[in-house]
């Protein structure tokens, strides 16, 4: 609708997690750096968290689109609510790998030969579970034996947790301990500081066509980050809606006037925003690196002493 109106190919303020419009933030270059480094390390389990909103689908989505150009082969399972026996058919089938049968011990017989034939060929395959913090405590002990698939050297599948900061907190249940201690590497997506806004909205503004227009004022930039409190989901439901609006006022610039109505019809409230955490240590890959018996927990970063 207002597409012509600005100069844009398209909308650039999507909701869909289209990894064109991934912004690399450092914690995001991070996260994508921990997820691909456990892929070729063969480190087993992964795990990746954040709140609702930060971007963690679309570093997935960057992540397949990452594997399908390395040929590592994927299940990406995206419905945490199965049954086991719907869970194991829809990896099979997603892997491409033929089962006649539904028995687990069949299935599991052909996965580890499939995973076998893999690894002789220099192959990786990843199993990637999103919304994992839905999983049921007895599918997440599944997922963990999988993991038992392996050489005397190396996992012969690796696999990611993707899922809200509830995941970490039923990884903490002791009934978990032993997937909790396979954990090998865990990031984590976060807000956007104000500084990470202006260059997200812009960015995206760009991917959509825009050729260097201003389009939203620095003004109207700091009013969304207020509003959104730095998540990139309600970053976009505001200048999405703030878009419309300008269009339909023909005014060729989205004002702080425009953001804060927007937010007062969505219900939103200027937060207090937390200072940017500091970053984690050893800079480069994020926490928990080789460290199996490290518990758990939401000081992401940070190492227990």
């Amino acid at each position: 609708m207002y597409k012509k109106f600005f100069g844009l190919r398209e909308s650039p303020f999507n909701v869909n997690p289209d990894p064109r419009y991934l912004y690399l933030t450092r914690h995001i270059q991070e996260a994508l750096a921990c997820l691909i480094y456990g892929i070729q390390t063969r480190k087993g389990f992964v795990l990746l968290t954040g709140e609702v909103g930060t971007g963690k689908t679309t570093v997935i989505n960057k992540l397949l689109e990452w594997s399908r150009q390395e040929r590592v082969s994927t299940a990406f399972m995206f419905n945490p609510r199965l049954s086991e026996t719907e869970f194991f058919d829809y990896m099979m089938a997603d892997f491409g790998i033929a089962c006649d049968s539904t028995m687990k011990s069949r299935t599991l017989m052909k996965l580890n030969q499939w995973l076998l034939d893999q690894h002789q060929k220099g192959n990786r395959a990843v199993l990637i579970v999103d919304e994992a913090q839905n999983l049921s405590t007895e599918m997440l002990e599944e997922i963990r034996l999988l993991t038992n698939l392996e050489t005397s050297t190396e996992k012969l599948l690796q696999i990611v947790l993707a899922g809200q900061p509830e995941l970490e907190d039923k990884l903490n249940d002791p009934q978990l301990r032993q997937l909790r201690q396979r954990i090998t590497l865990w990031a984590k997506t976060r807000p956007l500081t104000l500084l990470e806004t202006h260059g997200y909205v812009k960015e995206r503004l760009h991917i959509a066509g825009s050729k260097g227009e201003e389009i939203f004022t620095s003004a109207a930039i700091e009013a969304v980050h207020r509003h959104a409190s730095g998540i990139p989901r309600i970053v976009n439901l505001l200048c999405e809606h703030a878009l419309i609006s300008a269009f339909v006022e023909h005014c060729t610039t989205v004002s702080e006037k425009m953001v804060d109505e927007v937010a007062r019809d969505f219900d939103l409230q200027e937060a207090d925003l937390e200072p940017a955490p500091k970053p984690p240590l050893g800079g480069g890959i994020p926490v928990l690196v080789d460290h199996p018996l490290l518990p758990l927990t939401k000081a992401s970063g940070e190492k227990k002493n």
